[in-house]
C-alpha cells in the first residue's frame, strides 16, 4: 500500500510537471491578443501547446489565416444564437413554467427564416472560400524559379530544370538533427532553397504511389500522383527554414518524408545556386549548363 502510494504521488507529480507549464501557456495566449503569433513565433514549425496555424509567411497562407478567423467569429456568433436559443426554449417551455403547450404545427415566417438565412450565411462563407481556392490554384504568370519534385517510397527527389541539376532528400537521423539543433522527423539532409521574394512553382508527381507535398507556414498542400503532373505556387516573404511532411498514407516509413524548404536572400541563394550547381549537376544531363544561365533573372 506505501509503495502504490509512492508511486502514485510520483506519477501525479511527473504530470503536473509536464503539464502546468503547457497549460499555463494555453492560458497566457488565449489572454494575449494576437494569441496565433505565440502559436509559432519564430519557425515554420509546430510547437508544443500551439494554439492556430503556424506563423504565415506567404500571401497565399495570409489569406487562409484571415478567412479561417472571419469564419471562426461567424460560427461563435452562430453557436452561441442557437445556445441562447436553447437556454429560451428550456427556460420559456418546460412543463413547470408552460403547463398547456401550443398545438401550432406550422409557422410560415420562421420556415422561411431558418431556411433563407442558412443559405445566407453559406453564400456569406462560400464567396471568399472560392476566391481563396482560385488563388491558390492559379500560379502567376511571372514564375521566377520552378521545382519539379517527385515522391518516392520514401524520400522527395528534387529538380531544378532550369538550374541543370537534382538532388534527393532524405530525413536527418535523430543525433544529426539534434547535433545541427533541428527538429527530428522534419529535417532533412538537403533543404529545397528558393529565394526571398520570388514566385516559386513546384511541380509535383510520384513514381510509385500517391504522396503529398505540404509546409504548412507556406500555405500549400497538394497530392503527388504516378504518371499525373500536380503544381502549385508560393511565395515567401522572410528567410527561414519551413518544414512539412508527406500528407497522405504512403506506406510503412510514411512518416520517414519531411520536407524542408529554405528561404534565402538573393545575394546568398546565388552563392548556394553555384555551390549546388557544381555538387549536383550531371556532366551527361542535357549537355553543358552555364551558371549564369542558371541564375534567377531578377530583372524579368
Amino acid at each position: 500500500m506505501v509503495i502504490w502510494w509512492t508511486s502514485g504521488k510520483v506519477q501525479f507529480s511527473m504530470l503536473m510537471k509536464n503539464i502546468l507549464p503547457g497549460l499555463a501557456a494555453v492560458l497566457t495566449a488565449m489572454a494575449v491578443p494576437g494569441a496565433q503569433a505565440w502559436a509559432n513565433a519564430d519557425t515554420g514549425q509546430p510547437t508544443n501547446w500551439q494554439l492556430g496555424f503556424q506563423r504565415a509567411v506567404t500571401p497565399v497562407m495570409e489569406a487562409i489565416a484571415n478567412l479561417h478567423s472571419q469564419v471562426l467569429i461567424l460560427i461563435t456568433v452562430i453557436t452561441l444564437f442557437v445556445l441562447a436559443l436553447l437556454v429560451y426554449v428550456a427556460v420559456k417551455f418546460n412543463a413547470k413554467a408552460n403547463p398547456t403547450p401550443s398545438d401550432v404545427t406550422h409557422n410560415t415566417v420562421l420556415e422561411v427564416l431558418w431556411t433563407a438565412l442558412p443559405i445566407l450565411i453559406l453564400v456569406v462563407m462560400a464567396i471568399p472560400s472560392f476566391k481563396l481556392l482560385y488563388y491558390q490554384d492559379t500560379v502567376p504568370q511571372k514564375v521566377d524559379l520552378t521545382i519539379k519534385a517527385t515522391g518516392y517510397q520514401w524520400f522527395w527527389s528534387y529538380e531544378y530544370p532550369d538550374q541543370g541539376f537534382e538532388f534527393d532528400g532524405y530525413p536527418l537521423d535523430r543525433e544529426d538533427a539534434e547535433e545541427e539543433g533541428e527538429p527530428y522527423l522534419l529535417a532533412t539532409d538537403t533543404k529545397v532553397v528558393v529565394p526571398v521574394g520570388k514566385v516559386v512553382r513546384v511541380q509535383l508527381t510520384a513514381a510509385d504511389v500517391i504522396h503529398s507535398w505540404a509546409v504548412p507556414a507556406l500555405g500549400v498542400k497538394m497530392d503527388a500522383y504516378p504518371g499525373r503532373l500536380n503544381e502549385l505556387w508560393f511565395q515567401v516573404d522572410e528567410p527561414g527554414v519551413y518544414y512539412g511532411q508527406c500528407s497522405e498514407l504512403c506506406g510503412m516509413r510514411h512518416s520517414l518524408m519531411p520536407i524542408a524548404v529554405e528561404a534565402m536572400e538573393e545575394a546568398d541563394y546565388q552563392e548556394w545556386l553555384a555551390e549546388a550547381y557544381d555538387e549536383y549537376a550531371k556532366s551527361d544531363s542535357a549537355g553543358d549548363v552555364d551558371i549564369a544561365d542558371a541564375q534567377i533573372n531578377t530583372t524579368r
